[in-house]
């Protein structure tokens, strides 16, 4: 019998150091989880920060090219005027 209950206590050590074991590796899991939460959060905010900043840089790139193609319409009525006056 003593054979037996050195088994069972075995066992029991066993059993109880595996449910230690995964405990840990819950917790462990269970942070990893949470920091990868945190870093979710700081690329989401980076990303909209970014895009902000990315339509902004596109708006002032379009005001340019429009202000520019503007610009080259007028000179190039001005050239023509210049040019007729010189015929």
């Amino acid at each position: 019998m003593s054979r037996d209950n050195d088994l069972f206590e075995l066992m029991t050590k066993i059993y109880s150091d595996m449910q230690e074991g995964f405990k840990q590796v819950n917790k462990r899991i269970d942070d990893i989880e949470s920091e990868i939460s945190g870093v979710k959060k700081v690329v989401i905010n980076i990303e909209n920060d970014h895009g902000k900043k990315l339509d902004s840089l596109f708006d002032g790139y379009k005001q340019t090219y429009e202000k520019l193609t503007h610009i080259e319409d007028e000179v190039s009525k001005h050239d023509e005027i210049i040019y007729k006056r010189v015929k």
